[in-house]
């Protein structure tokens, strides 16, 4: 547990450090746009008030709250189960990076309104509409992880 928690907390300070470089530091709530290494790597500011690829998207007080719920519940199971299955090291890490993600998107939540997406990889022949964020990038790995890692040993 000690392991997914250090992961958590990393993951967390990670990406609310880069939110606070990127959006504030850098005025990207205000410019909307920084060419980092066009077109391969941008800053697009985009405020994300639904889930992945904006899905769910409602301007309503109560979706933005649910949404922290949900969150907040999904990360308390991952957690309680991590703690009680006890699983390998991967199964651990994966854990923490999906916990210490989606409590870094909460904060968004909490204090915006919506999530702070900024990164933004295209193509010189596609130009990718969506961005998203470090947090994002750690709950997909460690959705895929916990997916890859655990349920493999036999329960007597």
């Amino acid at each position: 547990m000690r392991r997914a928690g250090i992961i958590a907390g990393v993951v967390f300070a990670l990406d609310q450090a880069t939110k606070a470089l990127v959006v504030h530091g850098l005025d990207l709530k205000t410019r909307l746009a920084i060419d980092v290494l066009p077109p391969w790597f941008n800053l697009r500011m985009a405020w994300n008030r639904g889930v992945n690829f904006g899905l769910l998207t409602s301007g309503a007080e109560a979706a933005r709250w649910g949404l922290i719920a949900v969150a907040l519940l999904i990360s308390a199971w991952v957690w309680r189960w991590i703690a009680r299955e006890e699983p390998g090291t991967a199964a651990q890490i994966s854990a923490g990076l999906l916990v210490g993600g989606a409590l870094g998107n909460v904060v968004d939540r909490v204090i915006y309104g919506a999530v702070a997406d900024f990164l933004n990889f295209s193509l010189p022949v596609w130009t990718n509409p969506w961005a998203f964020n470090i947090a994002d990038i750690a709950i997909f790995l460690g959705a895929v992880g916990l997916v890859l890692f655990t349920g493999r040993q036999k329960t007597p």
